[in-house]
């Protein structure tokens, strides 16, 4: 069996009912998530043996957030509980020139305040083949940066392939804080995950001259940025997504992954989107997923690819989706046609 470890944060997510922008809302519907729960639920419905490890608040939200990884036959052994808050963020859903827009109130989540030592990790990555963190973790906080190193650290001990999405969020961290925790992580990271903004603003490699506000995507310039990632970090693998942001409501997708060798570029796709929310985690988890079951890069690639559009046409955090609609997309049947 193949075994995946992730960290991060689960958290509350508020979304204005029908549509309606926040000052308009006067009722919201909830979704309990975060980005490597978004991994861990997708690699679990896919059939991997997937441990979660987070840190919760005593009482029914933390409740809640473990009945929703259960649901989703997520191994749950690892998460433990604390007094304290959990995480919320408000998303209004954009439409057409008008932008999705996110407003966190996570400041001082129990989560933000957990320590390496909290965890059992000998136990957790027991067996394991691998683990997987984003950059998010370790900006909730300095216990979560040092445990965000230890993790990755004890991971590399025990012979674990390791993972990281960049996932830069602006609300939580300057470029200068971000690039002074991540850069030194960089050397315990085997598979990087990461847009042109995230490897710019982190790292401080940027991808050419890619414009995804107008479209215009450098592709070469893409795969000078991923050598000049692998020569100066040693990834195995460097992949990132491509989004062309043509309107709140309509986007170009595809992804490239890069191991030295081969540069792939799966194929494009048109999302009129549902909701955006979580496609780079849904990336990430169809990666692990194509890599962890012996895939060629090319067919992890399309993989991840449609894992990565399917789940911006579901509505809350989890890629509510089965193996066999992936393979169809990925294959390149994209009618949309009814199923009976």
């Amino acid at each position: 069996m193949n075994s995946v470890v992730a960290l991060g944060e689960m958290m509350l997510r508020l979304m204005p009912a029908n549509n309606r922008r926040l000052e308009q809302a006067d009722q919201f519907d909830a979704y309990y998530g975060g980005d490597e729960s978004i991994v861990a639920t997708l690699l679990s419905r896919l059939g991997m043996d997937v441990r979660y490890l987070t840190k919760l608040p005593e009482g029914i939200l933390g409740d809640i957030c473990e009945r929703k990884l259960w649901e989703q036959h997520v191994d749950t052994r690892f998460i433990v509980r604390g007094p304290g808050r959990l995480g919320v963020n408000f998303y209004e859903n954009g439409a057409s020139v008008r932008p999705s827009m996110v407003v966190y109130d996570r400041a001082n989540s129990v989560m933000s305040k957990a320590e390496f030592e909290d965890f059992d990790w000998d136990g957790a990555l027991n067996g394991a083949k691998w683990f997987h963190v984003s950059g998010i973790t370790p900006a909730l906080g300095p216990s979560c940066a040092r445990m965000t190193r230890c993790a990755l650290e004890a991971a590399r001990r025990a012979g674990v392939t390791t993972s990281v999405d960049l996932n830069y969020r602006r609300n939580l961290w300057t470029p200068e804080q971000a690039q002074q925790v991540m850069i030194p992580l960089m050397e315990y990271v085997d598979v990087l995950i990461g847009n042109e903004e995230d490897a710019h603003l982190m790292l401080g490699v940027k991808s050419g001259h890619t414009d995804v506000i107008h479209g215009e995507l450098d592709l070469k310039g893409y795969e000078e940025s991923f050598r000049t990632l692998r020569q100066r970090y040693g990834f195995q693998i460097v992949a990132t997504t491509l989004r062309e942001s043509r309107s709140a409501s309509d986007n170009g997708w595809s992804c490239l992954v890069y191991d030295g060798e081969q540069f792939c570029h799966s194929r494009q796709y048109d999302i009129h989107l549902v909701d955006r929310g979580g496609g780079g985690a849904a990336f990430s988890g169809g990666l692990i997923y194509g890599l962890c079951t012996g895939k060629s890069l090319n067919e992890a690639c399309e993989f991840a690819a449609a894992a990565s559009a399917l789940k911006q046409t579901i509505l809350g955090d989890f890629d509510l989706i089965t193996l066999a609609e992936i393979e169809r997309l990925a294959l390149g049947d994209t009618s949309g046609r009814v199923q009976r």
